[in-house]
C-alpha cells in the first residue's frame, strides 16, 4: 500500500492493525500526529457580525471602499478556514465496512470492543465521543461494552441502549434481533420499549414480534463460523448463505415462507446447502453462477 493510500484510510479512521503498523512506519508519522493533535484541538471562535462592524465603523467612516475592503476579505478568508478547520475535524465519521464472508473487530475510543459482522456497516464519530457514545449499525455485529455512560447502537428499527454489557445485534432486510449475553440491554422500537437480561432475546421478523428461545451460550453462534435458526422463514436463512458465500440463491416462494429449524457452517458450501435443504426436503443444483432450490 503506497504512502498516500495510508494516509488516506488514517483520515478516514479505517486502518487494520497490519496497516497501523506500516503508517506508523512513515517517516513524517511523528508530524502527521503532531498536526492531529493541533486539529482536534482547535475550537472555533464565536465571532458575532454586529459586533465587530460596530467595533470597525469608527475607523471606516474615512476610509474608501478601496483602501479597507482588501484587508477585510483576508480576514474574512482566515475565518472561513479555521471554521471549515473545525467542521471537517469535529463532524468526521469512522466508517468501518465488511463485504461477503468477511468479519472485521473494532476498538471504540472507551475500550469497547465491536466484531463485525459479513456484509455489515458501521458508524461513530471519535471526536464527539466522549459526550455521546452512539454508533449506527446496518447488518449484524457483537459489543463488548465498557462501562460509563449510556451507549446506544442506532438502527433504522430501533435503538439498543446499554450502560457496560454484551450483547448482538442483527440489523439485516426485515430482520430485527437482539440477543443479551451479559448485563442489561434495552431495546425501543417504534411499537415498544423492552428490556433484556442475559439469555434472553427479541426478534422483529417482517415486521413482526417473535419470541425467542432462551440462549445458552455466552456468545453468538456466527463468531465460531456457524449460523443457527429456530422456526425462521427459509428466505432469511437463504440471505445469511448469501451473506457467507458470495453466492446467488434461487428458491420457490411458497418454499421461501416456510419455517426453517437448524443451522450450517460457514467453512463449507456443499455441507451448508446440505444442512438446510434436506430438512425441507429440497434438492439443489448449480445453475450458472447460481443455485436453484427445489423440491424432491
Amino acid at each position: 500500500m503506497t504512502r498516500e493510500e495510508l494516509i488516506q484510510k488514517w483520515l478516514d479512521h479505517n486502518l487494520n492493525s497490519e496497516e497501523q503498523r506500516a503508517f506508523e512506519q512513515l517517516e513524517d508519522y511523528k508530524d502527521l500526529m503532531q498536526l492531529d493533535k493541533a486539529l482536534n484541538a482547535f475550537k472555533s471562535p464565536e465571532f458575532s457580525v454586529d459586533k465587530n462592524y460596530q467595533a470597525l465603523r469608527p475607523s471606516l467612516k474615512n476610509k474608501s471602499t478601496q483602501s479597507w475592503h482588501k484587508p477585510l476579505l483576508k480576514v474574512a478568508a482566515v475565518v472561513a478556514i479555521c471554521f471549515s478547520v473545525y467542521y471537517y475535524t469535529t463532524t468526521l465519521d469512522s466508517t468501518f465496512n465488511t463485504e461477503i464472508a468477511q468479519q472485521t473487530t473494532i476498538d471504540l475510543p472507551d475500550t469497547s470492543e465491536v466484531i463485525l459482522n459479513t456484509n455489515s456497516n458501521l458508524v461513530f464519530n471519535k471526536n464527539s465521543w466522549d459526550d455521546k457514545r452512539e454508533v449506527k449499525l446496518k447488518g449484524e455485529a457483537f459489543f463488548k461494552v465498557a462501562k460509563g455512560e449510556k451507549f446506544d447502537v442506532v438502527t433504522d428499527k430501533g435503538i439498543v441502549s446499554v450502560l457496560g454489557t454484551q450483547f448482538n445485534v442483527k440489523n439485516r432486510d426485515n430482520y430485527f434481533e437482539v440477543k443479551c449475553y451479559e448485563g442489561l440491554v434495552g431495546v425501543k422500537t417504534k411499537d415498544n420499549y423492552t428490556e433484556l437480561t442475559p439469555g434472553n432475546g427479541l426478534k422483529i421478523i417482517d415486521g413482526k414480534l417473535f419470541a425467542n428461545e432462551k440462549e445458552i451460550t455466552t456468545q453468538p453462534n456466527w463468531l465460531r463460523g456457524e449460523s443457527n435458526f429456530v422456526n425462521i422463514p427459509f428466505k432469511h436463512v437463504i440471505s445469511e448463505l448469501e451473506n457467507y458465500y458470495d453466492i446467488k440463491i434461487v428458491v420457490d416462494k411458497a418454499d421461501a415462507d416456510r419455517l426453517y429449524t437448524g443451522g450450517f457452517t460457514h467453512k463449507n458450501l456443499e455441507l451448508a446447502l446440505k444442512s438446510v435443504t434436506i430438512p425441507l426436503n429440497l434438492s439443489y443444483s448449480k445453475s450458472g453462477t447460481s443455485i436453484v432450490l427445489k423440491r424432491e
